[in-house]
């Protein structure tokens, strides 16, 4: 029985994560489980799986996680270092679901303490990928990629051949407002941009999509998982999400990964891997499909993408400020405080703003991410206040 923790349980990773356990009940032991702050949920799942204990992140919430928990045997812990010391726990694999730089530390930590780490969470690479990447060869820790267009690229991906990969090609689906025009895209609404045409996931991740910094912070992610030339990263839209990235060899041969748009699919992959397990994930119905159509990144609209090729260049401080003002900026526009096409526009002037720095603890890396974060909320409240201004 191979013994399992996950992190942001009650996330929609979360979620698909214990979906594909309890497919496979008898084979997996499920030692920790964590939320932000959905109490109840936390506690049902942690009843209905067994765990050894629970997690909730925000420490004002730790007794009523204690008394949800009453009579169960299942141990009740609450703030960051609650959460440090839960993933520092042995176990044979973690998944690593937190949404955002909260999920940093318990990475950290996890990668520190060895075995497998599942990463659903592109964020903790974006911003600190030499550091997490050194840290889990140091430890012998085996780093998976859970998003769908990493997690097909490693499918693919010939480490024996490196040399002779000419291209990796990661997939957008274009999200809900792929044919908007600039003056659609100006006028959009949260409500309009968290209807994604074909994926359910969170609220943070699918605004990502909706503006193409889900696939700009991927590119960076690219870069670092499967350490190639920024020149033979590139992104093409496909609006079925059927083929979830492709690797192009110096033969002509272009390998894809395939599969329908469920996270379980990926989810079942690292969780069984180096082997394959059933999963509960939709199958790909091949002789349902009508079509497979890729098209051109149009940069002038989605603007996202080459932000992410210009952090690269400039260094680690760049791609940590793009994504710590994306950050602050998807939520500013969730609460409607700043316009759809601002986000963008916030991150490229934060990370625009980036030094040249050494960031080679975590304490740095923290420490700037609070710095580029308030950058970001000053340019958020300059950008509100025109908004107001001019209604």
């Amino acid at each position: 029985m191979k013994s399992v923790s996950v992190f942001g349980s009650t996330g929609s990773i979360g979620q698909s994560t214990l979906k594909v356990i309890a497919h496979h009940r008898d084979d997996y032991d499920v030692r920790v489980l964590s939320a932000y702050s959905n109490v109840d949920q936390l506690a049902a799942q942690a009843r209905e799986f067994g765990a050894a204990k629970a997690v909730i992140a925000d420490d004002s919430l730790y007794n009523d996680l204690k008394e949800a928990l009453s009579g169960s045997g299942i141990e009740a812990a609450a703030g960051e270092d609650a959460l440090c010391e839960a993933a520092s726990e042995p176990v044979d694999w973690t998944m690593a679901a937190i949404v955002g730089m909260a999920g940093l530390k318990p990475l950290m930590a996890a990668i520190e303490r060895g075995g497998v780490i599942a990463i659903a969470n592109k964020e903790p690479l974006v911003a600190a990928g030499a550091l997490v990447m050194e840290s889990a060869k140091r430890h012998g820790a085996t780093l998976l990629p859970v998003d769908s267009e990493h997690n097909a690229v490693f499918q693919v991906f010939d480490s024996h051949n490196k040399n002779a990969i000419e291209r990796i090609i990661l997939t957008a689906s274009g999200g809900p407002f792929r044919t908007a025009s600039r003056d659609e895209l100006m006028c959009a609404t949260p409500k309009q941009a968290l209807n994604h045409p074909n994926w359910s996931m969170g609220d943070k991740i699918t605004i990502d999509s909706a503006t193409y910094m889900n696939k700009a912070l991927e590119l960076i992610e690219a870069k670092i998982l499967f350490d190639v030339d920024l020149e033979r990263i590139e992104v093409l839209v496909h609006p079925q999400s059927v083929v979830h990235s492709m690797v192009e060899y110096a033969d002509g041969s272009i390998l894809a990964q395939m599969g329908a748009p469920d996270m379980c699919t990926p989810i079942t992959h690292a969780l069984g891997w180096p082997e394959r397990i059933e999963g509960p994930g939709a199958k790909l119905d091949l002789s349902a499909l009508s079509e497979l159509t890729f098209e051109a990144v149009d940069h002038e609209r989605f603007p996202a993408i080459n932000l992410a090729y210009d952090a690269l260049k400039r260094g680690q401080a760049a791609c940590l400020a793009l994504n710590a003002a994306n950050e602050q900026a998807v939520a500013a526009f969730l609460d409607k405080r700043i316009g759809f096409c601002d986000i963008v526009d916030i991150a490229g002037e934060i990370s625009g703003k980036a030094e040249d720095l050494p960031l080679n603890s975590l304490d740095a890396i923290l420490g700037y991410d609070t710095d580029m974060r308030g950058l970001a909320d000053h340019a958020i409240a300059a950008v509100s206040s025109k908004r107001t201004e001019a209604a």
